[in-house]
Protein backbone atom coordinates (compact mmCIF):
# COMPACT_ATOMS: atom_id res chain seq x y z
CA UNK A 1 0.00 0.00 0.00
CA UNK A 2 3.09 2.38 -0.32
CA UNK A 3 1.67 3.49 -3.53
CA UNK A 4 -1.73 4.79 -1.88
CA UNK A 5 -0.05 8.94 -1.37
CA UNK A 6 2.52 8.89 -4.11
CA UNK A 7 2.02 11.31 -6.46
CA UNK A 8 2.62 11.42 -10.35
CA UNK A 9 4.88 13.99 -11.23
CA UNK A 10 3.32 16.25 -14.09
CA UNK A 11 5.61 15.41 -16.68
CA UNK A 12 5.01 11.78 -15.99
CA UNK A 13 3.44 10.68 -19.20
CA UNK A 14 0.63 7.75 -19.89
CA UNK A 15 1.88 5.47 -22.30
CA UNK A 16 -1.16 2.78 -22.45
CA UNK A 17 -2.36 4.39 -26.13
CA UNK A 18 -0.59 3.94 -28.83
CA UNK A 19 -2.86 6.69 -30.36
CA UNK A 20 -3.25 10.22 -28.71
CA UNK A 21 -5.59 12.26 -28.87
CA UNK A 22 -5.21 15.35 -31.65
CA UNK A 23 -5.06 18.84 -30.64
CA UNK A 24 -7.72 20.62 -32.59
CA UNK A 25 -9.18 22.83 -30.38
CA UNK A 26 -9.21 26.67 -29.48
CA UNK A 27 -10.05 29.52 -26.84
CA UNK A 28 -12.97 30.14 -29.13
CA UNK A 29 -14.19 26.66 -28.90
CA UNK A 30 -13.43 26.25 -25.18
CA UNK A 31 -14.91 29.48 -24.31
CA UNK A 32 -18.11 27.95 -26.49
CA UNK A 33 -18.02 24.50 -24.50
CA UNK A 34 -18.00 26.12 -21.07
CA UNK A 35 -20.98 28.16 -21.69
CA UNK A 36 -22.60 25.21 -23.44
CA UNK A 37 -21.87 23.26 -19.84
CA UNK A 38 -23.04 26.30 -17.98
CA UNK A 39 -26.12 27.51 -19.58
CA UNK A 40 -29.15 24.93 -20.04
CA UNK A 41 -32.22 23.94 -17.05
CA UNK A 42 -30.42 27.14 -14.78
CA UNK A 43 -31.71 29.96 -17.05
CA UNK A 44 -34.43 28.62 -18.43
CA UNK A 45 -36.03 27.12 -15.09
CA UNK A 46 -33.93 27.75 -11.68
CA UNK A 47 -33.90 31.18 -12.04
CA UNK A 48 -38.06 31.38 -11.60
CA UNK A 49 -37.82 28.63 -8.85
CA UNK A 50 -35.13 30.15 -6.89
CA UNK A 51 -36.67 33.88 -7.22
CA UNK A 52 -40.11 32.70 -5.72
CA UNK A 53 -39.28 29.92 -2.99
CA UNK A 54 -35.34 31.51 -1.40
CA UNK A 55 -34.49 35.12 -2.71
CA UNK A 56 -37.08 37.22 -4.35
CA UNK A 57 -35.27 39.64 -6.66
CA UNK A 58 -32.38 39.62 -4.03
CA UNK A 59 -31.47 36.26 -6.25
CA UNK A 60 -29.49 38.61 -8.38
CA UNK A 61 -27.26 39.01 -4.59
CA UNK A 62 -27.62 34.74 -5.03
CA UNK A 63 -25.81 34.73 -8.24
CA UNK A 64 -22.83 36.69 -7.07
CA UNK A 65 -22.12 34.75 -4.12
CA UNK A 66 -22.19 31.33 -5.64
CA UNK A 67 -20.80 33.33 -8.86
CA UNK A 68 -17.66 33.93 -6.85
CA UNK A 69 -17.77 30.88 -5.16
CA UNK A 70 -17.13 28.98 -8.73
CA UNK A 71 -14.68 31.86 -9.59
CA UNK A 72 -12.40 30.58 -6.78
CA UNK A 73 -13.04 27.04 -7.78
CA UNK A 74 -12.15 28.22 -11.45
CA UNK A 75 -9.06 30.37 -11.06
CA UNK A 76 -7.59 26.80 -9.13
CA UNK A 77 -8.70 24.81 -11.97
CA UNK A 78 -7.24 27.43 -14.10
CA UNK A 79 -3.98 26.83 -12.78
CA UNK A 80 -3.62 23.44 -12.67
CA UNK A 81 -5.05 22.79 -16.35
CA UNK A 82 -2.45 25.14 -17.82
CA UNK A 83 0.45 23.59 -15.41
CA UNK A 84 -0.48 19.66 -15.16
CA UNK A 85 -2.64 19.35 -18.69
CA UNK A 86 -3.82 16.20 -19.45
CA UNK A 87 -7.87 15.01 -20.00
CA UNK A 88 -8.45 14.16 -16.63
CA UNK A 89 -9.02 16.94 -14.92
CA UNK A 90 -9.70 17.33 -11.41
CA UNK A 91 -8.18 13.42 -11.25
CA UNK A 92 -5.11 14.27 -12.98
CA UNK A 93 -4.45 17.13 -10.57
CA UNK A 94 -5.17 15.12 -7.43
CA UNK A 95 -2.91 12.73 -8.96
CA UNK A 96 -0.09 15.65 -9.22
CA UNK A 97 -1.13 16.61 -5.61
CA UNK A 98 -2.20 14.38 -3.36
CA UNK A 99 -1.58 11.02 -4.46
CA UNK A 100 -3.45 8.17 -5.80
CA UNK A 101 -5.35 7.21 -3.26
CA UNK A 102 -7.32 10.78 -3.84
CA UNK A 103 -7.10 10.87 -7.39
CA UNK A 104 -9.16 7.58 -7.63
CA UNK A 105 -11.29 9.12 -4.91
CA UNK A 106 -12.54 12.07 -6.96
CA UNK A 107 -11.98 10.37 -10.44
CA UNK A 108 -14.55 8.01 -9.27
CA UNK A 109 -16.73 10.49 -8.09
CA UNK A 110 -16.12 12.26 -11.11
CA UNK A 111 -17.80 9.96 -13.31
CA UNK A 112 -20.57 9.89 -11.05
CA UNK A 113 -20.72 13.20 -11.81
CA UNK A 114 -20.70 13.52 -15.48
CA UNK A 115 -22.71 9.79 -15.60
CA UNK A 116 -25.63 11.06 -13.61
CA UNK A 117 -25.41 14.54 -15.09
CA UNK A 118 -26.09 13.36 -18.98
CA UNK A 119 -29.03 10.81 -17.74
CA UNK A 120 -30.66 13.54 -15.99
CA UNK A 121 -30.56 16.02 -18.60
CA UNK A 122 -31.77 13.55 -21.29
CA UNK A 123 -34.86 13.27 -19.48
CA UNK A 124 -35.39 16.46 -18.97
CA UNK A 125 -34.96 16.96 -22.83
CA UNK A 126 -37.27 14.30 -23.61
CA UNK A 127 -39.91 16.39 -21.57
CA UNK A 128 -39.31 19.84 -23.33
CA UNK A 129 -39.45 17.76 -26.86
CA UNK A 130 -42.50 16.63 -26.39
CA UNK A 131 -44.22 20.02 -25.57
CA UNK A 132 -42.56 21.34 -28.33
CA UNK A 133 -44.20 18.33 -30.57
CA UNK A 134 -47.43 18.95 -28.63
CA UNK A 135 -47.73 22.60 -29.94
CA UNK A 136 -47.39 21.49 -33.20
CA UNK A 137 -50.09 18.46 -32.65
CA UNK A 138 -47.42 15.97 -32.70
CA UNK A 139 -48.38 13.12 -29.56
CA UNK A 140 -45.62 10.58 -28.30
CA UNK A 141 -47.69 7.86 -26.32
CA UNK A 142 -47.38 8.15 -22.76
CA UNK A 143 -45.92 4.64 -22.29
CA UNK A 144 -42.94 5.66 -24.58
CA UNK A 145 -41.62 9.10 -22.21
CA UNK A 146 -42.06 7.23 -18.80
CA UNK A 147 -39.59 4.92 -17.26
CA UNK A 148 -40.99 1.30 -16.02
CA UNK A 149 -40.43 2.59 -12.93
CA UNK A 150 -43.01 5.45 -13.47
CA UNK A 151 -45.78 3.13 -15.31
CA UNK A 152 -44.09 3.48 -18.56
CA UNK A 153 -42.17 0.93 -21.03
CA UNK A 154 -39.14 3.47 -22.21
CA UNK A 155 -38.50 6.80 -22.06
CA UNK A 156 -37.46 6.59 -25.83
CA UNK A 157 -36.29 10.72 -26.66
CA UNK A 158 -33.74 10.84 -23.84
CA UNK A 159 -32.45 7.14 -25.13
CA UNK A 160 -32.00 8.77 -28.73
CA UNK A 161 -30.77 12.06 -27.84
CA UNK A 162 -27.93 10.30 -25.73
CA UNK A 163 -27.09 7.98 -28.89
CA UNK A 164 -27.29 10.64 -30.94
CA UNK A 165 -24.71 12.56 -28.89
CA UNK A 166 -22.45 9.22 -28.95
CA UNK A 167 -22.41 9.44 -32.44
CA UNK A 168 -21.05 12.91 -32.62
CA UNK A 169 -18.71 12.30 -30.00
CA UNK A 170 -17.29 9.51 -32.12
CA UNK A 171 -16.80 11.13 -35.10
CA UNK A 172 -14.94 13.71 -33.56
CA UNK A 173 -14.05 16.35 -30.88
CA UNK A 174 -13.98 19.07 -33.67
CA UNK A 175 -17.52 18.59 -35.14
CA UNK A 176 -18.74 18.09 -31.74
CA UNK A 177 -17.23 21.78 -30.70
CA UNK A 178 -19.20 23.22 -33.90
CA UNK A 179 -22.43 21.37 -33.40
CA UNK A 180 -22.14 22.80 -29.72
CA UNK A 181 -21.13 26.37 -31.53
CA UNK A 182 -24.67 25.81 -32.99
CA UNK A 183 -26.68 24.96 -30.07
CA UNK A 184 -25.17 27.62 -28.10
CA UNK A 185 -25.74 30.45 -30.23
CA UNK A 186 -29.23 29.54 -30.77
CA UNK A 187 -30.11 29.37 -26.78
CA UNK A 188 -27.99 32.92 -26.91
CA UNK A 189 -30.18 34.21 -29.53
CA UNK A 190 -33.38 33.22 -27.35
CA UNK A 191 -32.05 34.93 -24.08
CA UNK A 192 -31.09 38.14 -26.36
CA UNK A 193 -34.60 37.61 -27.46
CA UNK A 194 -36.18 38.06 -24.04
CA UNK A 195 -33.67 40.96 -22.61
CA UNK A 196 -34.47 43.01 -25.64
CA UNK A 197 -38.54 42.44 -24.68
CA UNK A 198 -38.12 43.03 -21.20
CA UNK A 199 -35.88 45.82 -21.23
CA UNK A 200 -38.89 48.05 -22.01
CA UNK A 201 -41.09 46.51 -19.66
CA UNK A 202 -39.50 47.02 -16.06
CA UNK A 203 -41.92 47.89 -13.40
CA UNK A 204 -39.48 49.06 -10.56
CA UNK A 205 -42.48 48.52 -7.76
CA UNK A 206 -41.58 44.62 -8.84
CA UNK A 207 -38.25 44.54 -7.27
CA UNK A 208 -39.86 45.78 -3.65
CA UNK A 209 -39.31 44.05 -1.24
CA UNK A 210 -36.07 43.35 -2.48
CA UNK A 211 -35.02 40.99 -0.32
CA UNK A 212 -38.14 39.26 1.31
CA UNK A 213 -36.70 36.39 2.97
CA UNK A 214 -34.16 38.61 4.53
CA UNK A 215 -30.43 37.58 4.58
CA UNK A 216 -30.36 33.86 5.12
CA UNK A 217 -33.26 33.63 1.85
CA UNK A 218 -30.25 34.96 -0.12
CA UNK A 219 -27.81 32.29 0.96
CA UNK A 220 -30.46 29.63 0.28
CA UNK A 221 -30.87 30.76 -2.80
CA UNK A 222 -27.51 30.81 -3.54
CA UNK A 223 -26.90 27.33 -2.23
CA UNK A 224 -29.54 26.28 -5.13
CA UNK A 225 -28.36 28.15 -8.09
CA UNK A 226 -25.10 27.45 -7.09
CA UNK A 227 -25.93 24.29 -9.16
CA UNK A 228 -27.12 26.21 -12.31
CA UNK A 229 -23.09 26.77 -12.86
CA UNK A 230 -22.19 23.12 -12.78
CA UNK A 231 -20.05 22.08 -16.35
CA UNK A 232 -17.56 24.80 -16.48
CA UNK A 233 -14.87 22.11 -14.80
CA UNK A 234 -15.71 20.01 -17.92
CA UNK A 235 -13.42 22.18 -19.73
CA UNK A 236 -10.18 21.30 -18.22
CA UNK A 237 -10.95 17.85 -19.78
CA UNK A 238 -10.16 18.95 -23.34
CA UNK A 239 -6.48 20.04 -22.25
CA UNK A 240 -4.59 17.12 -24.69
CA UNK A 241 -7.14 18.27 -27.48
CA UNK A 242 -6.31 22.22 -27.42
CA UNK A 243 -3.50 23.30 -29.49
CA UNK A 244 -2.27 25.98 -26.92
CA UNK A 245 -3.26 24.70 -23.62
CA UNK A 246 -1.39 26.39 -21.53
CA UNK A 247 -3.04 29.77 -23.14
CA UNK A 248 -6.47 29.08 -23.96
CA UNK A 249 -7.77 26.63 -20.95
CA UNK A 250 -7.64 29.38 -18.36
CA UNK A 251 -9.39 31.83 -21.02
CA UNK A 252 -11.97 29.20 -22.04
CA UNK A 253 -13.03 28.58 -18.09
CA UNK A 254 -12.98 31.97 -16.95
CA UNK A 255 -14.10 33.68 -19.65
CA UNK A 256 -17.27 31.17 -20.09
CA UNK A 257 -17.81 31.59 -16.11
CA UNK A 258 -17.74 35.50 -16.36
CA UNK A 259 -19.99 35.44 -19.46
CA UNK A 260 -22.48 33.31 -17.89
CA UNK A 261 -22.40 34.79 -14.66
CA UNK A 262 -23.07 38.07 -16.03
CA UNK A 263 -26.12 36.54 -18.09
CA UNK A 264 -27.51 34.79 -14.96
CA UNK A 265 -27.71 38.03 -12.87
CA UNK A 266 -29.37 40.24 -16.31
CA UNK A 267 -31.57 37.63 -16.84
CA UNK A 268 -32.73 37.61 -13.19
CA UNK A 269 -33.15 41.19 -12.67
CA UNK A 270 -35.36 41.30 -16.02
CA UNK A 271 -37.89 38.43 -14.83
CA UNK A 272 -38.10 39.81 -11.27
CA UNK A 273 -38.44 42.91 -12.78
CA UNK A 274 -41.32 42.67 -15.37
CA UNK A 275 -43.50 40.34 -13.03
CA UNK A 276 -43.97 39.59 -8.99
CA UNK A 277 -41.24 37.23 -8.17
CA UNK A 278 -43.87 35.02 -6.22
CA UNK A 279 -45.76 34.35 -10.22
CA UNK A 280 -42.02 32.75 -11.06
CA UNK A 281 -42.62 29.63 -9.64
CA UNK A 282 -43.56 27.31 -12.78
CA UNK A 283 -41.25 25.06 -14.92
CA UNK A 284 -40.27 28.05 -17.34
CA UNK A 285 -40.28 31.40 -16.29
CA UNK A 286 -38.94 33.48 -19.17
CA UNK A 287 -42.02 31.71 -21.14
CA UNK A 288 -44.32 32.57 -18.34
CA UNK A 289 -42.81 36.28 -18.24
CA UNK A 290 -42.95 36.64 -22.00
CA UNK A 291 -47.20 35.51 -21.80
CA UNK A 292 -47.18 37.94 -19.21
CA UNK A 293 -46.14 40.94 -20.77
CA UNK A 294 -48.45 39.31 -24.33
CA UNK A 295 -45.52 38.26 -26.29
CA UNK A 296 -46.93 34.60 -27.07
CA UNK A 297 -44.79 33.86 -29.70
CA UNK A 298 -41.43 35.19 -27.97
CA UNK A 299 -42.06 32.16 -25.33
CA UNK A 300 -43.14 29.43 -27.72
CA UNK A 301 -39.64 30.59 -29.02
CA UNK A 302 -38.31 30.21 -25.99
CA UNK A 303 -39.38 26.26 -26.16
CA UNK A 304 -36.47 26.33 -28.82
CA UNK A 305 -33.48 27.77 -26.92
CA UNK A 306 -34.07 25.56 -23.74
CA UNK A 307 -34.13 22.66 -25.98
CA UNK A 308 -30.35 23.61 -27.13
CA UNK A 309 -29.40 24.63 -23.85
CA UNK A 310 -29.94 21.20 -22.85
CA UNK A 311 -28.85 19.62 -25.77
CA UNK A 312 -25.19 21.23 -25.25
CA UNK A 313 -25.02 20.44 -21.29
CA UNK A 314 -25.39 16.64 -22.19
CA UNK A 315 -22.71 16.87 -24.99
CA UNK A 316 -20.10 19.00 -22.96
CA UNK A 317 -21.00 16.46 -19.87
CA UNK A 318 -20.54 13.49 -22.00
CA UNK A 319 -17.35 14.53 -23.18
CA UNK A 320 -16.51 15.39 -19.90
CA UNK A 321 -17.60 11.74 -18.72
CA UNK A 322 -14.96 10.12 -21.00
CA UNK A 323 -12.31 11.76 -21.32
CA UNK A 324 -12.00 11.59 -17.61
CA UNK A 325 -12.50 7.91 -17.80
CA UNK A 326 -9.41 8.18 -20.28
CA UNK A 327 -7.12 9.11 -17.77
CA UNK A 328 -8.21 6.74 -15.28
CA UNK A 329 -7.69 3.69 -18.12
CA UNK A 330 -4.15 5.12 -19.02
CA UNK A 331 -3.64 5.28 -15.46
CA UNK A 332 -4.78 1.41 -15.39
CA UNK A 333 -6.52 2.02 -12.24
CA UNK A 334 -9.60 0.46 -14.67
CA UNK A 335 -9.04 -1.93 -17.94
CA UNK A 336 -6.40 -0.37 -20.33
CA UNK A 337 -8.74 -2.41 -23.15
CA UNK A 338 -11.21 1.15 -22.57
CA UNK A 339 -7.82 3.71 -23.45
CA UNK A 340 -7.73 2.58 -27.07
CA UNK A 341 -7.69 5.67 -29.30
CA UNK A 342 -9.53 4.90 -32.85
CA UNK A 343 -6.32 6.14 -35.29
CA UNK A 344 -9.22 7.63 -37.90
CA UNK A 345 -11.59 9.57 -35.53
CA UNK A 346 -8.37 9.97 -32.54
CA UNK A 347 -11.65 9.70 -30.26
CA UNK A 348 -12.05 7.16 -27.20
CA UNK A 349 -14.65 4.74 -29.17
CA UNK A 350 -15.10 1.78 -26.40
CA UNK A 351 -15.25 4.49 -23.75
CA UNK A 352 -17.95 6.28 -25.78
CA UNK A 353 -19.70 3.61 -26.57
CA UNK A 354 -19.47 1.61 -23.35
CA UNK A 355 -20.67 4.82 -21.42
CA UNK A 356 -23.28 5.40 -23.79
CA UNK A 357 -25.10 2.23 -23.46
CA UNK A 358 -24.86 2.81 -19.31
CA UNK A 359 -26.30 6.28 -20.18
CA UNK A 360 -29.19 4.95 -22.44
CA UNK A 361 -30.54 2.38 -19.87
CA UNK A 362 -30.09 5.03 -17.07
CA UNK A 363 -32.13 7.39 -19.26
CA UNK A 364 -34.63 5.73 -20.62
CA UNK A 365 -35.82 3.31 -17.72
CA UNK A 366 -34.57 5.04 -14.73
CA UNK A 367 -36.66 8.07 -13.19
CA UNK A 368 -33.60 10.77 -12.31
CA UNK A 369 -34.90 13.05 -9.53
CA UNK A 370 -33.39 11.95 -6.57
CA UNK A 371 -30.14 10.55 -8.39
CA UNK A 372 -29.68 14.03 -9.63
CA UNK A 373 -28.47 15.02 -6.34
CA UNK A 374 -25.77 13.00 -6.42
CA UNK A 375 -24.29 15.57 -9.48
CA UNK A 376 -24.18 18.15 -6.73
CA UNK A 377 -22.71 16.76 -4.09
CA UNK A 378 -20.10 14.46 -6.42
CA UNK A 379 -18.67 18.43 -8.36
CA UNK A 380 -18.70 20.52 -4.91
CA UNK A 381 -15.85 17.41 -3.69
CA UNK A 382 -13.79 17.93 -6.68
CA UNK A 383 -14.26 21.97 -6.51
CA UNK A 384 -12.57 21.14 -2.90
CA UNK A 385 -9.82 18.94 -4.20
CA UNK A 386 -8.85 21.21 -7.06
CA UNK A 387 -8.74 24.48 -4.64
CA UNK A 388 -6.47 21.93 -1.93
CA UNK A 389 -4.37 21.01 -4.53
CA UNK A 390 -3.48 24.00 -5.69
CA UNK A 391 -2.24 25.19 -1.94
CA UNK A 392 -0.25 21.08 -2.08
CA UNK A 393 1.52 21.51 -5.35
CA UNK A 394 2.89 25.09 -4.66
CA UNK A 395 4.51 23.85 -1.36
CA UNK A 396 5.53 20.64 -3.15
CA UNK A 397 6.26 21.49 -6.20
CA UNK A 398 7.10 25.11 -5.99
CA UNK A 399 9.80 24.84 -9.26
CA UNK A 400 6.84 23.69 -11.33
CA UNK A 401 6.05 25.79 -14.40
CA UNK A 402 2.31 27.97 -13.95
CA UNK A 403 1.71 29.79 -17.47
CA UNK A 404 -1.06 31.04 -14.86
CA UNK A 405 -1.13 31.60 -11.45
CA UNK A 406 -4.08 31.76 -9.21
CA UNK A 407 -3.93 35.46 -7.56
CA UNK A 408 -3.45 35.41 -3.94
CA UNK A 409 -2.57 31.93 -2.98
CA UNK A 410 -3.36 30.04 -0.70
CA UNK A 411 -6.38 32.72 0.26
CA UNK A 412 -8.20 32.53 -2.72
CA UNK A 413 -8.36 28.51 -3.08
CA UNK A 414 -8.67 28.55 0.61
CA UNK A 415 -12.07 30.84 0.01
CA UNK A 416 -12.97 28.32 -2.59
CA UNK A 417 -12.44 25.18 -0.09
CA UNK A 418 -14.79 27.23 3.06
CA UNK A 419 -17.53 27.85 0.22
CA UNK A 420 -17.79 24.76 -1.31
CA UNK A 421 -18.01 22.98 2.35
CA UNK A 422 -20.83 25.59 3.49
CA UNK A 423 -22.97 24.54 0.32
CA UNK A 424 -22.11 20.50 0.99
CA UNK A 425 -23.66 21.04 4.38
CA UNK A 426 -26.95 22.40 2.95
CA UNK A 427 -27.68 18.82 1.04
CA UNK A 428 -30.11 16.46 2.36
CA UNK A 429 -28.61 13.64 4.49
CA UNK A 430 -30.00 11.10 2.00
CA UNK A 431 -27.95 12.26 -0.88
CA UNK A 432 -24.95 11.76 1.25
CA UNK A 433 -25.75 8.44 1.97
CA UNK A 434 -25.90 7.73 -1.76
CA UNK A 435 -22.76 9.20 -1.89
CA UNK A 436 -21.21 7.19 0.51
CA UNK A 437 -22.53 4.22 -1.01
CA UNK A 438 -21.06 5.39 -4.27
CA UNK A 439 -17.66 5.90 -2.67
CA UNK A 440 -17.79 2.46 -0.75
CA UNK A 441 -18.22 0.78 -4.15
CA UNK A 442 -15.39 2.45 -5.95
CA UNK A 443 -13.35 1.47 -2.71
CA UNK A 444 -14.27 -2.17 -3.30
CA UNK A 445 -12.86 -1.64 -7.05
CA UNK A 446 -9.66 0.28 -6.16
CA UNK A 447 -8.33 -1.98 -3.92
CA UNK A 448 -9.79 -4.94 -5.68
CA UNK A 449 -8.54 -4.19 -8.99
CA UNK A 450 -6.64 -1.29 -9.64
CA UNK A 451 -4.25 -0.46 -6.59
CA UNK A 452 -2.15 -3.98 -7.90
CA UNK A 453 -2.13 -2.69 -11.37
CA UNK A 454 -2.02 0.78 -12.08
CA UNK A 455 0.97 2.39 -13.95
CA UNK A 456 2.35 4.50 -11.04
CA UNK A 457 2.89 1.43 -9.23
CA UNK A 458 4.33 -0.66 -11.81
CA UNK A 459 6.84 1.96 -12.74
CA UNK A 460 8.10 3.07 -10.06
Amino acid sequence: MNNLFRTKDPSFLHDAASVRLKPTLTAFDLVFMGIGAIIGAGIFVLTGIAAATKAGPALIISFMVSGSACAFAALSYAELAASIGGCGSAYGYAYAGLGELMAWIIGWDLLLEYLISVSAVATGWSGYVNNALVAFGISIPEAWLKSPLQGGIINLPAALIVCFIAVLLILGVKLSARFNLVMVLIKLSVIGLFIAIACSHIDPTNWHPFMPFHWHGVMAGAALVFFAYIGFDAVSTTAEEVINPKRDLPIGIITSLIICTALYIIVTALLTGVMPYTQLNVSSPISAALLHLGYRLAAATVAVGAIAGLTTVMLVMYYGLTRVCLAISRDRLLPTYLAKINPKTHTPVRIIVINGIINVILAAVMPMTDLAELVNIGTLTAFILVCAGVIVLRHTKPEMERPFKTPWSPLIPGLGIIFCLYLLASLPVVTWIRFIVWMAIGMVIYFGYGRKRSLLNTVQ
